[in-house]
């Protein structure tokens, strides 16, 4: 569907469970979804635009749907990093669009999204990074539960000297109550980083899925319910959701070679 949109070069809110893709003539130029880290936090907790600044913005273009341009007017963001945070906070919304177990998508035309920025990517591009990146979390870890129930620490924790301060924060702030999309926004980060880094925790054994937790935020699996895995692509999410990972360490009769070579490609990405 978002292919044939592309290709009429329609204009509209092209939804699905995991959230919205803006379409202007065919092209993507904005996304929004809950389990994304939103331009407006990127912009006000990673650079210098206050939240007063932007809610300002907001209301000047409540009309005419021209954030973008008020923001750049303003003086206050760059043009250069308000587009980099833009096209960040695009394809990490776009990332639980359009992954699997979305269900079906509904389009509205003539609708536009506020931000109002020129330009856009293709949808092609726009699926192919995030078929790129469903692959690349499974090569880090391939057990997709961490994305959607909170991360909790594991007995593991005394090597901590060993974690980069990238992953600390993060460790930190999981604690078995707050999602991976709840600690992005606190950290101020893309939520797909965070699933990057807390798919690494797992990996060296540091994190692990909360027993018996809910979801806090949806998911692109949300419309599956009982609370299936969202960000994993392949035979290890299908059904009803993967068997969990022996954990490093354990010992086996035989010797498991897949799992080595998962715990070696995992390694090796730290």
């Amino acid at each position: 569907m978002l292919h044939r949109l592309a290709a009429e070069r329609a204009t509209g809110a092209f939804t699905r469970a995991g959230g919205t893709l803006f379409l202007r003539e065919g092209r993507v130029v904005h996304a929004e979804s809950p389990a994304a880290t939103g331009l407006d936090v990127l912009l006000t907790r990673g650079c210098a635009l206050s939240r007063k600044c932007w809610e300002t913005a907001l209301t000047q273009a409540a009309r005419d749907g021209r954030v973008a341009q008020h923001l750049e007017a303003s003086g206050r963001v760059p043009v250069g990093v308000l587009e980099l945070c833009r096209r960040t906070a695009l394809y990490d919304a776009a990332f639980f669009v359009l992954a699997p177990g979305g269900g079906p998508g509904r389009f509205r035309r003539k609708v536009r999204d506020q931000l109002g920025a020129p330009g856009g990517v293709t949808a092609t591009a726009v699926e192919g990074e995030t078929v790129r990146r469903l692959a690349f979390l499974d090569r880090i870890w391939p057990d997709a539960r961490i994305d959607v129930l909170p991360p909790a620490p594991t007995a593991a924790g005394g090597r901590l000297h060993m974690v980069p301060n990238r992953q600390l924060r993060i460790l930190e702030l999981a604690d078995g109550t707050r999602t991976a999309t709840d600690i992005a926004r606190a950290l101020g980060r893309p939520a797909f980083h965070t699933l990057v880094e807390l798919r690494r925790l797992a990996a060296g054994g540091l994190v692990a899925p909360a027993q018996h937790a809910c979801p806090g935020h949806p998911g692109p699996d949300a419309a599956a319910g009982d609370g299936a895995p969202v960000a994993g692509s392949g035979p290890t999410v299908a059904g009803s959701g993967p068997a969990a990972p022996a954990p490093p360490g354990q010992e086996f009769v035989d010797p498991d070679v897949a799992l080595l070579r998962r715990l070696r490609d995992a390694l090796e990405a730290l």
